[in-house]
């Protein structure tokens, strides 16, 4: 029996894939690491590994710190027949500051470098690799450093939700990164002015004991 495949269905996958490796192969030609992640099949990643059951984002092959790199002939091999996330391993020439969405749209303005979007809101601010995060950033369990053994995904991977997107660009600083400390420093002034913007709880005043008492 020959099996018919629909055209309209193989050509905006074809699409997909070539636009994916074309995204890897341009971040890698920059020098930065990229890996194969798991292909978005519905609403869950398929790596095609046996004995895988994470349906998350994740990378799509073994050992992956050791590959991860920007060898051009290795990512055109990645991406030759199947539509991989593209995932940046960080802690090498990159490192991330993942944060919320409303303390990044107040940091955003004032960082000179690379901000991406994922489809939940999280802004992720691409700066200079080395620093770790400050000890007031530590507490916040909302803002996650991305170094060392880490890796993201960046634009244009699909995501169960959308599609990861940049806010601003990597060219329009021409692929420079910000020193860490000083995004850290901003990224404490944006927390502070949130923090005092945000509307204070007011204490409903007690009921006058007459009015109480004729209720």
């Amino acid at each position: 029996m020959r099996w018919h495949c629909d055209p309209q269905r193989i050509r905006p996958r074809r699409l997909r894939r070539r636009a994916l490796r074309r995204a890897a192969l341009r971040y890698a030609d920059h020098g930065w690491h990229v890996v194969p992640g798991a292909c978005l099949v519905g609403t869950r990643f398929d790596c095609d590994q046996p004995g895988c059951h994470t349906v998350a984002c994740h990378p799509a092959v073994p050992h992956w710190e050791a590959v991860a790199g920007h060898d051009q002939y290795l990512i055109r091999d990645w991406w030759r027949s199947l539509h991989h996330a593209v995932l940046l391993a960080t802690g090498r020439t990159v490192d991330v500051l993942e944060v919320p969405a409303a303390l990044g749209r107040t940091l955003a303005a004032a960082v000179h470098g690379p901000v991406s979007v994922a489809p939940s809101g999280r802004m992720l601010f691409l700066v200079r690799p080395g620093q770790g995060l400050r000890p007031e950033l530590q507490r916040r369990l909302d803002v996650v450093l991305h170094g060392t053994g880490s890796w993201v995904p960046l634009p244009p991977t699909d995501l169960p939700g959308g599609r990861m997107r940049w806010e601003t660009p990597p060219e329009e600083y021409d692929w420079l990164l910000p020193d860490p400390y000083a995004v850290q420093s901003l990224l404490l002034s944006a927390a502070q002015t949130l923090a005092e913007d945000r509307p204070k709880r007011t204490v409903p005043r007690p009921y006058p004991q007459a009015l109480r008492s004729a209720a």
